[in-house]
């Protein structure tokens, strides 16, 4: 036990750690007792549901990989920075992460909407994007893109090692040295942080609504029809939550799996 070892914390820890515990967990059980587990293979397959479904997935696909394809670079150009300048960059990537999502829609509508900022302009090219799925998908990356970029530069800056140095001086081009040594080190850190950005991208609720609505089958994702069935069928609400929570320990596991490999 570890309260008989040298070190030990105090037993009165014990009773913290366990209503942290419970306050965690009954939420969720709770969930799981009130779920109605004989309708839910029918509510899935439901068209309210599958819109959701099929929104949801396209979405957080395209979001997760222009998460990727923007974020890993970020992340790179962030890790070399130092100084003052490091610390507004970093700063400018984490606010996503800490503003309400309701405000972080806004923020999305006083740019991109029809007579905001950048609208207009893209408006007179015939090019409309609050309230549609290009809405839903500039919303998840805008939240989610912070979670990956955050996690894979904090592990390049506690894995630097001399491989893409030596990789250099035997004449191998940056380009090469990125994809072959780089990259491959960081997979496990990249993997976990790429979960992290999807599972943040499929639970996106606040962005999405201000920045692009509810329109079932075009922006109305899985939390969107939740908030909307919890009031008129709690039933659906209960199963489309099940969906979530299913994705979301999938998640959990995925990056509990990196951070061992890492840490390996």
């Amino acid at each position: 036990m570890i309260w008989k070892t040298a070190g030990a914390p105090p037993r009165w820890i014990l009773i913290g750690a366990v209503l942290g515990l419970l306050a965690l967990s009954l939420p969720i059980v709770g969930m799981l007792i009130d779920m109605p587990w004989s309708r839910v293979p029918e509510i899935l397959v439901s068209d309210t549901a599958i819109a959701a479904l099929g929104v949801s997935l396209r979405t957080v696909l395209v979001s997760t990989f222009i998460c990727v394809i923007l974020g890993v670079p970020l992340a790179i150009f962030t890790s070399r920075l130092t100084g003052k300048l490091g610390e507004v960059l970093r700063t400018a990537v984490t606010i996503p992460m800490v503003l309400p999502p309701v405000v972080a829609g806004l923020a999305l509508l006083s740019t991109f909407g029809k007579r905001k900022l950048l609208g207009e302009q893209l408006s007179m090219l015939g090019i409309d994007i609050a309230f549609t799925s290009m809405a839903v998908v500039m919303a998840q990356v805008f939240v989610a893109m912070p979670f990956l970029v955050t996690s894979l530069e904090a592990s390049i800056r506690s894995n630097r090692s001399s491989h893409a140095q030596i990789s250099a001086t035997l004449g191998a081009s940056p380009t090469y040295t990125l994809f072959h040594v780089t990259l491959p080190m960081l997979m496990p850190a990249l993997l976990s942080g790429t979960a992290l950005a999807a599972a943040r991208c499929l639970g996106e609720f606040g962005a999405t609504l201000t920045f692009a609505g509810s329109l079932e089958g075009r922006t109305r994702t899985i939390p969107l029809a939740i908030y909307l069935q919890r009031e008129v069928d709690p039933e659906t609400a209960l199963a489309l939550a099940l969906v979530l929570l299913v994705l979301a320990v999938l998640v959990v596991s995925v990056t509990s799996r990196g951070r061992k490999v890492e840490s390996a």
